[in-house]
């Protein structure tokens, strides 16, 4: 139960920290919004960091800054998705591809979950898409969204993976590195497109982001390294339940009968998975 608890309250901070740049992208730019939000949980770690009692090791770091990559990157690539097609076909195939690269990884590594785990888990994978969908286009934008959608997951599988391996022994430390690899990556990006400067708008909204992302994977850090990565890569991707939850409650998005029966797949998965997953 540890486990699959530790992935929730993970979900739920990565949930809030996309609703809060998702609200500050459309105040400036994606790229902008995203280089605050790393340029924040970055230094919101390095000021924790003297306070960390655990020592960092250079295999811990070398995942961090590989997960780091694939965040930063992912955030990109999504970016470029949304910018040219509706978030109903790049953001759905992004969470359900990260979280079946991310349990394809944890099965190769030796996770063996119970026959209730694995029902979850295939429940949760419908779930992560259909609370995430919205209206899809059709012809080139649709598949324009389709890869930048999978180049996404495959940095959220990345992502995923290499915070599970840094483990937990080494504290705050593969997260800060994570960050400051994204933060990097992100930055790369920008300049390469133009836009490297940080927003003049929603500077707020992308700093607190930034504070509950890096809490998110720290915790998710914790979760892994008390489960499995199977269970908790997947149970974390519930994430978008978190963000459209949130859009319902302070922006008063209407929830319609899709997601409300993708929120109800939720329920069912994580009931599934915490019964006998570890």
């Amino acid at each position: 139960m540890l486990p699959v608890g530790l992935a929730l309250i993970s979900a739920a901070a990565y949930g809030s920290a996309d609703f809060l740049v998702g609200l500050a992208a459309r105040r400036s730019s994606a790229a902008q919004a995203n280089l605050a939000v790393y340029a924040a949980g970055t230094l919101a770690l390095a000021a924790c960091a003297p306070f960390n009692r655990s020592a960092p090791t250079g295999g811990s770091l070398a995942w961090g800054a590989i997960a780091g990559v694939g965040c930063g990157g992912g955030a990109m690539f999504l970016a470029a998705g949304f910018r040219r097609t509706e978030f109903g076909v790049a953001g759905p195939l992004s969470a359900v591809i990260g979280a079946v690269l991310a349990a394809i990884a944890g099965i190769w590594m030796g996770n063996r979950p119970g026959a209730w785990a694995w029902a979850g888990l295939l429940l949760a994978l419908p779930a992560i898409a259909v609370v995430s969908v919205g209206r899809a286009p059709v012809g080139a934008r649709r598949s324009a969204g389709v890869g930048f959608g999978a180049a996404a997951g495959l940095g959220c599988a990345v992502s995923l993976v290499g915070l599970g391996e840094a483990g937990a022994a080494a504290g705050i430390w593969p997260v800060l590195a994570a960050q400051a690899s994204a933060l990097a990556t992100t930055a790369a990006a920008a300049a390469v497109t133009g836009d490297l400067k940080l927003p003049r708008s929603g500077i707020r909204l992308s700093l607190s982001s930034g504070a509950i992302g890096a809490a998110a994977a720290a915790v998710y850090i914790d979760a892994v390294h008390a489960g499995m990565l199977v269970i908790v890569a997947v149970v974390t991707s519930l994430f978008p339940c978190f963000t459209v939850g949130l859009a319902r409650v302070l922006e008063s998005e209407r929830l319609g009968a899709t997601r409300l029966a993708g929120l109800a797949l939720t329920l069912a998965s994580v009931s599934l998975i915490a019964t006998n997953g570890r």
